[in-house]
């Protein structure tokens, strides 16, 4: 079956493909909206999980066979259940998302509700649903009908999703040239690392329906020069030196949507509402740990329930009557001492002048990180430096560029907002430095 999507053409979903597809538990990814709240800022972001989970599907596919050409030659009946393997873990990778992504994962269970064998008192998130309906729903047993032809289980297709699931690592072994090499690694790596086929679909996705430029990046430069490193005996991610700027690139373009799109005040400030009304002790509204009354949890099935509501937070939300933001403030790359400490002050004696006049506020702080994965040792992504005068050597990429040591490093944003009520006459009095600036 061909579908036609706005950014990679035709995407082709296989036969034994199709039953998982057209499954309610995926089709529910119709309803959530991918970017949450960024409708407020940017009107036209209200694609969905369903068609970036296509996306991530095409796009995995495409950096597979780029890097592995070489083992569909070696080993074809290899080659072609990784290739199968992969595309589902791409197609169900977001499959547990709750109403509006992650805006409601305040709303979700204790993990151990989910998971017994989990003794935790955290809350779940959308990664441990997404397990959850993959090894224990009423989608495992299409999955398993779909992997058997290829020699894989449900269980495969999680431990692509996340790295800590175990499982036997015999099916992802194979010999090569008489060493064994286990492909697990590049292949989590290809769904769940610091270049991805996640990001690389929802970059390019979020910023054409945004309507803007901070997401694009050199895909067919990157997809090109990707490649496979093997090294004690197991096969990591790796991209030719070549296409070292343009993986920089990449990361930058995601830094730079988080600053510009997924953090912009009116994303956030609805974003601080829900968990508001969320966290009220009269808020009755939970998501459940039961798969069959979960997928029932959409983004109208929340904006239902926000609308039957009496409590201001929600009323706010339905109505489009949001708090306004007053002061905002940046720290992070590059800052200096000074910087965030005057920074800081302000925030400290906005929030003192506003509870000193019993002003209702929000606070929040929103941090954006250059990279997640950033040394990590599980999750290495090698450079190959190849001429004509050695054979091709390949470093940890963190050693190959100055820029990537300041990726741990985060920027942080703290905001404060008012109500619309208050905005006007606080906003007047700042400007005219009477108040927070004198």
């Amino acid at each position: 079956m061909d579908i036609r999507d706005v950014i990679h053409g035709v995407i082709l979903i296989e036969p034994h493909e199709l039953p998982i597809l057209d499954s309610y538990l995926f089709q529910r990814l119709r309803q959530i909206r991918q970017t949450g709240f960024a409708e407020h800022s940017y009107p036209g972001a209200t694609h969905n999980r369903y068609i970036h989970s296509l996306g991530a599907l095409f796009t995995i596919t495409e950096t597979f066979e780029a890097i592995f050409e070489g083992l569909k030659k070696r080993s074809p009946e290899t080659w072609k259940r990784f290739r199968a393997l992969v595309r589902f873990s791409a197609l169900l990778h977001d499959i547990g998302h709750g109403p509006l992504s992650h805006t409601t994962e305040f709303a979700m269970p204790e993990v151990s509700r989910l998971n017994p064998k989990l003794h935790s008192k955290r809350k779940a998130t959308h990664e441990d649903y997404t397990l959850k309906i993959i090894l224990d729903s009423p989608l495992t047993p299409l999955l398993e009908r779909a992997g058997k032809s290829f020699g894989f289980t449900p269980l495969h297709i999680a431990a692509l999703i996340e790295s800590d699931t175990e499982v036997d690592e015999d099916f992802f072994i194979e010999k090569i040239d008489g060493e064994k090499l286990n492909f697990r690694p590049v292949l989590h790596q290809l769904i769940s690392s610091e270049l991805d086929a996640d990001r690389m679909d929802y970059l390019r996705r979020d910023s054409f329906y945004c309507g803007v430029n901070y997401g694009v990046f050199d895909y067919s430069w990157i997809l090109r020069n990707l490649c496979a490193h093997h090294e004690n005996g197991n096969v990591y991610l790796g991209i030719k030196h070549r296409a070292l700027y343009a993986f920089e690139d990449f990361l930058l373009a995601r830094f730079n949507m988080f600053l510009q799109v997924y953090l912009h005040h009116k994303t956030v400030v609805y974003d601080e509402m829900l968990a508001n009304y969320l966290n009220d002790p009269e808020c009755d509204y939970r998501l459940p740990a039961d798969i069959e009354a979960y997928s029932r949890c959409t983004d109208a099935h929340l904006y239902s329930h926000l609308s039957e509501s009496k409590n201001p937070w929600a009323k706010r939300i339905v109505e489009k009557q949001p708090f306004k933001m007053l002061v905002e403030t940046h720290s992070g790359i590059p800052s200096t001492a000074n910087a965030r400490e005057q920074q800081e002050r302000i925030i400290k004696k906005a929030r003192q002048e506003l509870e000193a006049k019993n002003i209702q506020y929000i606070a929040s702080t929103s941090t954006g990180i250059l990279s997640k994965y950033f040394g990590k040792s599980d999750h290495p992504i090698f450079v190959s430096y190849d001429n004509l005068y050695s054979a091709p050597s390949f470093i940890p990429i963190q050693k190959c560029t100055t820029l990537f040591t300041q990726y741990p490093n985060s920027r942080s944003i703290s905001r404060i907002f008012v109500s619309p009520e208050d905005h006007p006459k606080l906003s007047a009095r700042a400007r005219d430095k009477a108040l927070f600036f004198e």
